[in-house]
């Protein structure tokens, strides 16, 4: 069994591992941390996970989650960079849910997150967790920085594209959506029922955080430097991100079997048939990216279409997938879930 602690189990993607990790046949969860709800049962801020999960909420204790196999940080940006380096000394492994370990480049880091980054060895140590990309380096990683959301679903969608050089690079473009809950589970008027309900607004469209991330990946996935416009949006639902991405065709081809045959082995992307359409509420709850790919009028503009729950291969799902890629386990443990309809 893996020893599992969970630093900032409040908030969505914490309560999202714990839901998970409860039908986990590896994982036992041995401490949930909270500085502000140190003392009360997980059960009773999350009554879902009552008969699954006995826990109550601890304060961090550096010796305690030493003792631990694996320390998954669901924490806001910043927090993550102060307790890492004394657990990575001690030679735990983490999976960080924030952003503090994604970027190379920490000086970037630094002007979008508006703070200095506290440990850039650590940044440039770290691997980025999306596996389909990175599964080798995952698998020997001590720290492994899970993909962000939006990121995840824009870069498996350009991927089979980029790797084939079959597009523009200096023509992508991702028009994505989200739900409320990827704000996190805190209170904003942007987010209030009054506000959300019956409204779909864009935003950050000066520049958003994910965005660096978004290009630095799929430079890698280009080999050279990408051109890429993000605009995200807030729309009236819960869960769910839907992605569509845009880019110019260099030379013609077969496009549905060009991403059938890239994602033939991956067991959390879903290719559709050609012609489908991917819904946010077929992934919901469920650790799978849905992509179709489509070429309207047969012109040189390809389309796709990618849909992910944003807890789960949007961050929590995809935590547990590099942790089971991290202890050679089969990457579906704690992650068979099956989406609810309707």
């Amino acid at each position: 069994m893996i020893k599992i602690a969970i630093v900032g189990a409040t908030g969505y993607t914490g309560a999202e591992l714990l839901r998970l990790l409860s039908s986990h046949p590896e994982a036992d969860v041995q401490i949930i941390t909270s500085r502000a709800e140190a003392g009360l049962p997980v059960a009773d801020l999350y009554p879902n996970l009552r008969g699954h999960v006995d826990l109550v909420f601890t304060e961090p204790d550096e010796t305690a989650l030493a003792a631990c196999d694996v320390v998954f940080f669901a924490t806001p940006h910043t927090v993550a960079m102060q307790s890492v380096p004394g657990l990575m000394q001690r030679g735990v492994r983490v999976i960080d849910l924030s952003a503090d370990f994604r970027l190379k480049d920490t000086d970037a880091w630094a002007d979008w997150y508006h703070t200095p980054h506290t440990c850039p060895e650590y940044a440039a140590e770290a691997v980025y967790g999306l596996p389909e990309l990175n599964r080798e380096a995952i698998a020997t990683a001590q720290l492994v920085a899970v993909a962000g959301c939006y990121p995840t679903a824009i870069q498996l969608g350009f991927y089979p594209l980029l790797k084939a050089g079959l597009i523009d690079t200096k023509q992508l473009i991702a028009d994505a959506k989200s739900g409320t809950s990827g704000a996190g589970r805190k209170a904003a008027i942007g987010t209030l029922l009054t506000e959300s309900a019956e409204n779909m607004k864009a935003y950050a469209v000066s520049g958003h955080r994910h965005l660096p991330e978004i290009r630095q990946t799929l430079n890698q996935m280009a080999g050279s430097d990408v051109s890429l416009t993000f605009i995200p949006h807030l729309t009236p639902m819960i869960r769910g991100i839907h992605a569509t991405l845009y880019s110019r065709l260099l030379k013609s081809a077969d496009l549905q079997t060009l991403f059938e045959q890239h994602y033939a082995d991956e067991p959390f992307v879903d290719v559709m048939p050609a012609g489908a359409m991917p819904e946010t509420r077929t992934v919901r709850g469920a650790n799978t990216c849905r992509l179709a790919v489509h070429q309207p009028q047969g012109d040189d503009t390809v389309v796709v279409l990618s849909v992910i729950d944003n807890l789960v291969k949007g961050a929590s799902g995809q935590a547990i997938q590099c942790m089971n890629i991290m202890f050679g386990l089969p990457e579906f443990y704690g992650l068979q879930t099956v989406p609810a309809l309707p």
